[in-house]
């Protein structure tokens, strides 16, 4: 990486520091140059004193500099008490800021994004590599290091200038000592750098480890995985293969860290050294009668800060410089674009309710996959119809939805409403026309009207109505705080745990609430009991109203109930038609799966 890329990025992360919290930023810098300046004042007044004791100066005089050496430290360190006081609120909203950063770049992402497994890879790896204190932590640890450093440096030479100044001490002594600690500040950063490249070859390496040890973690942890770990006797197995990943993790970072070891073992021999060359050049300079009692103090003590300022320094911008490469990859994640176009057009408002969407010549495929979901798919349906989309497993039916609600766009042709290729639509406004319940649908652990409502604040009557139009009144009515009543138990331990059946029909009081000219029902009695399964398909008009109702489903009776059905096969679709045109074409595709559904049916009434 260049220095330039260096400089851009240390910048940039700088900027997106300073919005995470200012406040934690601002006091934890302000606070390194109070620590910083805080031992050089003992250091000139404890000099002064131990001048004026031995040339016997006045106990005024002696009590004044004891005093001023007491009193200023004492208020350096309340200064420092109280801006770190300030750091930890600011850390506060620092922590909070940076975990809302991920929820609020997964809400701008595409849903193609969101999808796609390197992408999901990425925003765990930098996730961890941030958890593990790399990016943003180093960089402001290091920047704070790298300003009290620097404030030492400044300090430490301007109370040593005198020294350099000395008649008594040979330039070639002088010259000797700042070589000294050049020498020292380029050692350490070349031993900086071979630990932080062994750090970073074992990051590299066992960042799938640690992937893995976390999704397995998460997975024991799961109450919900909890049954089938018990009943098939899976526990001893994920605990043993947990335990063989962290082993491995383990063995590796203890021989990267004794390497390390080895190496700042080095770095603080060649410091001791140097230190005592400092001290013989002083002794010599003592000798001499060129330098005060109180001036040996200091310059000792002075010298030894400039010492560890200067190998400190060359250790906080290595830091950095390593640490950009773990900022490169926060920032690639959150670059990553919506390349969703969101377009500009209103959706018509017709009173007459004409509207058609249709699909011309459509295919698709996933992104990083060579296999296409749908092919050549051309549909017309008129908006106020029922169509039903049929198929076996993988014929494309949830491909088509996510098409038509733009959570994808095609990979080759168009889909168009009323003429218009829907990507000219407000991408916001055009979503808005669609209430969907998935096959894999979410509930989330709210309380059961906000669920409905998909918000905090809702109309509770309107709630109740949907509740009912889904068949879950009884069921509302009998939860001990009613719409109020949270669902599960991840937050609130008076959480109700619902059946899949009821947390079906939520999700279609969900899609009810919203109110959408279309809705989209994702094989919407697969978790319900015969009982309901009927009662929702004698609902089903009543449910969808004037709506456009899209409708997928492997149970072809329902299919009934549909003005249009379009048969789905291998990614195209094989045939369209009411019910009774497609059965009665005994060599097409709907006619051979009524018939195998049809027979066990039969064969149960015999």
């Amino acid at each position: 990486m260049k220095l330039t890329e260096h400089i851009k990025i240390y910048r940039r992360g700088m900027a997106a520091l300073w919005r995470l919290s200012r406040d934690e930023t601002a006091f934890r810098f302000l606070g390194a140059v109070v620590e910083a300046v805080t031992p050089y004042v003992p250091i000139w007044f404890s000099a002064r004193l131990i001048d004026a004791i031995a040339a016997g100066r006045p106990a005024g005089t002696l009590a004044l500099y004891a005093g001023l050496t007491v009193g200023l430290s004492f208020a350096l360190g309340l200064l420092a008490a109280w801006f770190q006081k300030r750091r930890g609120v600011g850390n506060v909203a620092f922590g909070d800021n940076l975990a809302f950063s991920y929820s609020r770049k997964a809400m701008e992402m595409s849903y193609a994004s969101i999808e796609d497994r390197d992408v999901a890879l990425r925003r765990e790896r930098v996730d961890r590599e941030t958890t593990m204190g790399y990016n943003f932590h180093t960089l402001r640890e290091s920047t704070k290091n790298a300003i009290l450093y620097l404030t030492q440096i400044a300090a430490s030479l301007s109370l040593t200038a005198s020294f350099f100044a000395l008649r008594s001490v040979a330039v070639w002594m002088k010259l000797t000592l700042a070589a000294g600690v050049a020498a020292a500040a380029a050692w350490q950063m070349a031993l900086f750098f071979l630990s932080a490249r062994q750090v970073r070859k074992l990051m590299s390496r066992v960042l799938d480890v640690n992937l893995h040890v976390g999704k397995l973690n998460e997975l024991t942890g799961d109450y919900a995985y909890g049954k089938d770990i018990r009943l098939y006797d899976m526990g001893e197995g994920l605990v043993q293969k947990e335990l063989e990943l962290s082993l491995s993790w383990t063995r590796a970072f203890n021989r990267v860290h004794l390497r390390s070891g080895l190496l700042d073992t080095l770095g603080k021999a060649a410091d001791f050294v140097l230190r005592f060359g400092v001290y013989l050049v002083l002794i010599y300079a003592a000798l001499r009668g060129e330098v005060s009692v109180g001036s040996i103090a200091q310059y000792v003590s002075c010298v030894t800060l400039l010492l560890s300022a200067a190998t400190g320094i060359v250790t906080s911008v290595t830091q950095l410089a390593v640490n950009n490469q773990y900022l490169q990859r926060w920032f690639s994640f959150f670059d990553i674009p919506n390349d969703m176009y969101r377009g500009t057009l209103t959706v018509e408002k017709r009173d007459d309710n004409e509207y058609f969407v249709e699909f011309r010549d459509v295919s698709f495929q996933y992104p990083h996959t060579d296999a296409w979901a749908l092919r050549h798919v051309n549909l017309k349906f008129k908006v106020g119809q029922r169509l039903a989309v049929v198929g076996m497993n993988g014929s494309g039916k949830t491909t088509f939805i996510k098409l038509l609600t733009r959570l994808y766009d095609p990979t080759e042709g168009v889909i168009l409403l009323n003429g218009v290729d829907i990507r000219k639509y407000d991408y916001d406004e055009y979503m808005s026309l669609f209430s969907v319940v998935f096959q894999d649908f979410r509930l989330f652990s709210v309380s059961l009207g906000q669920n409905v409502a998909a918000s905090t604040e809702f109309d509770r009557a309107r709630v109740e109505d949907c509740l009912k139009r889904a068949g879950l009144e009884e069921r509302e009515s009998a939860m001990p705080r009613g719409l109020d009543t949270p669902l599960y138990k991840d937050f609130d331990k008076d959480g109700v745990e619902i059946s899949g059946g009821e947390a079906q029909k939520i999700a279609l009081a969900r899609a009810l609430y919203k109110d959408a000219p279309f809705i989209i029902l994702d094989e919407p009695t697969a978790a319900l009991d015969p009982v309901s399964e009927y009662q929702v398909y004698s609902r089903f008009n009543a449910i969808a109203g004037d709506k456009t109702a899209v409708y997928i489903s492997h149970r072809l009776a329902s299919c009934r109930f549909c003005d249009k059905i379009a048969v789905f096969d291998a990614g195209r679709i094989v045939q369209t038609g009411s019910h009774e045109e497609l059965l009665a074409d005994e060599d097409g595709k709907y006619h051979a799966l009524w018939t195998a559904q049809a027979q066990y049916y039969t064969k149960e009434k015999e």
